[in-house]
């Protein structure tokens, strides 16, 4: 009979403990709403609101959260981004299918057709990346070695005409806006006068009255991102920096924190904190594969790209992000809401979650809450522009004592020459670029990359994710260069540039230095990062040297100045 009593009431003490426990949960999660309802009725006095200080948050953790939301509300689903994405490999540490995208990706494709304009249109006849600066003026030493770059006959080569198979997007059938659909707000013009807003005889929207990021999507083609004197790249690296963030969360995929950010213009770019100073070099005990990923390589590569006049980087700018508004306050996703913390200095914290350096002892901490970072212009989304994934042939073994096949065998190109798409066309080519590319930053992370699925073999690699690079400035990885020096194959006109570079009136490490000056958070890289560059393209042009004195000028350098449509179509290797 007493242990029957025992027995029922140990039943009774469990389900106390059960109903105690889901109290907890109930009380935890409308906790934020009841903060929210008591900031309302304690601000119904109308005053003015204080500016931020992050000394005092840590005393109103929730009180914060609750009026950041008040103020401006959570972004609802219209907010999702529609043409944008960085990859289709759900494996790769390309990937970047966001939160939102995964809860609204039914909805995607009808929202782009809703999307409201942007009403800015002054900002579309600037200098190329003139005004991504905020305001920060080049010294003017003479002539602007830049500019002068720009107009040598070498960066004025013209693009075959192009057809309807050759742009990414067909403006007229692809891509509608119906800008009357949408209640959003921060698309309608500056004086608040929708009847002013310029329409086409069709009611439709016309392509120039586009968002800065829709307009670089139309403008992809065939053979680049965008075109060398394209006025909306000035605008969309513009928009990086100033547009308003409504949406944040975290990337799945990948090693390291990365971030999804939304802005007002329905634009999406994928962030990446700062995580070294400019001084710091990787540790030389430290893999390829477990470096950090910084945001001023990321910065750097957009602007060597360009220089390059490759133009297969899509737009990065830097940004001083304000981690308590503008990333906190923001987000829809709690394991990264959960991962704020005040540090004992003071500052504003958080790691995220990913598979390496997320925990804190390598939390990210403002300076009290700002903290730097890179956004990249997001590409095309993928319900609307399919990528494919490549391995890269010249991929590393990424593992601590076995090596890759090419570091074994000295003939490796001649095989990889004889298969797909390698063995026709230009991907063979796109690889040498890529290579000189990556061996300039010192960038060892190469493991795919990706291309265009519409455009099939016959286009462009994208260059994303250069995070891997200017990690040291002290030490040349002549590995990098080994697809070089085993294919013995250059682009005429690469070969070209790369000599112009090497001169002491078009020398790089000035061009990068000077362009960089114009990115929001210059100087982005310190001065060994400029003169490593113009040391390893010594090292490129003396590679390319050797192979033209063993397999003679026209074996090695691949002509491609004059060309017609048929280009990336015909036969490109011997």
């Amino acid at each position: 009979m007493i242990k029957m009593i025992l027995f029922r009431k140990f039943r009774v003490l469990i389900l106390m403990v059960f109903l105690v426990a889901c109290t907890m949960h109930i009380m935890i999660d409308l906790l934020p709403k009841l903060e929210k309802r008591a900031v309302g009725v304690d601000s119904g006095d109308g005053g003015c609101q204080c500016a931020h200080h992050p000394d005092g948050e840590s005393q109103g953790w929730g009180k914060q959260r609750a009026r950041s939301a008040a103020e401006a509300g959570w972004p609802n689903k219209h907010t999702l981004r529609i043409l944008q994405d960085f990859n289709n490999d759900p494996s790769s540490n390309l990937t970047s299918h966001s939160l939102e995208k995964i809860t609204a990706a039914g909805d995607r494709v009808e929202s782009l057709k809703r999307t409201r304009p942007s009403a800015g249109k002054a900002e579309d006849h600037k200098p190329l990346i003139g005004d991504s600066s905020g305001g920060r003026t080049i010294p003017a030493h003479g002539v602007s070695r830049l500019s002068a770059l720009f107009e040598h006959h070498l960066y004025k080569s013209d693009l075959p005409p192009l057809t309807d198979v050759d742009t990414l997007f067909n403006v007229n059938t692809d891509i509608r806006f119906y800008p009357r659909a949408t209640g959003n707000q921060g698309w309608h013009n500056e004086e608040g006068n929708e009847e002013e807003e310029e329409f086409s005889p069709t009611a439709e929207v016309t392509a120039e009255s586009y968002p800065n990021w829709l307009r670089f999507h139309i403008g992809i083609n065939r053979y680049e991102l965008y075109s060398r004197h394209n006025p909306v790249l000035d605008a969309l690296l513009k928009d990086l920096v100033t547009q308003r963030i409504t949406s944040v969360a975290m990337k799945s995929g990948g090693t390291q924190l990365k971030l999804i950010m939304t802005f007002q213009n329905y634009g999406q770019a994928l962030f990446k904190p700062m995580k070294q100073t400019r001084e710091q070099e990787t540790p030389p005990d430290f893999f390829y594969f477990s470096d950090f990923e910084r945001h001023n390589a990321e910065i750097a590569a957009f602007h060597l790209d360009r220089i390059l006049d490759f133009r297969r980087v899509p737009p990065v700018a830097g940004r001083l992000v304000n981690m308590t508004r503008e990333i906190r306050d923001v987000t829809r996703d709690k394991k990264l809401w959960r991962t704020f913390f005040i540090s004992p200095a003071n500052n504003v914290c958080f790691y995220g979650e990913c598979s390496y350096y997320c925990s804190t002892e390598h939390a990210l901490c403002g300076k009290p809450d700002q903290i730097e970072g890179s956004l990249a212009a997001f590409l095309p989304d993928l319900n609307l522009a399919k990528r494919k994934t490549w391995r890269n042939p010249w991929r590393r073994s990424y593992h601590k004592r076995k090596k890759a096949e090419w570091e074994v065998d000295p003939d490796y190109c001649d095989e990889v020459k004889q298969t797909p798409p390698y063995d026709r066309g230009t991907r063979l080519l796109d690889i040498m670029d890529m290579t000189i590319f990556d061996f300039l930053m010192g960038n060892m992370d190469r493991h795919h990359y990706e291309t265009f699925e519409k455009f099939g073999n016959d286009t462009f690699i994208i260059h994303l994710d250069n995070g891997r690079g200017f990690g040291k400035h002290s030490h040349d990885e002549m590995s990098i260069l080994v697809p070089l020096s085993q294919c013995c194959r250059v682009r005429k006109s690469t070969y070209l540039r790369l000599q112009l570079l090497a001169r002491e009136d078009f020398q790089l490490s000035c061009l990068m230095a000077e362009s960089l000056l114009r990115d929001r958070l210059s100087p982005i890289l310190i001065q060994p990062h400029l003169q490593a560059m113009d040391r390893r393209l010594r090292l490129v042009l003396q590679v390319l040297a050797g192979c033209i004195e063993k397999e003679g000028y026209t074996g090695v350098v691949e002509e491609d100045l004059v060309r017609d449509t048929t280009t990336y179509r015909s036969p490109g290797h011997r």
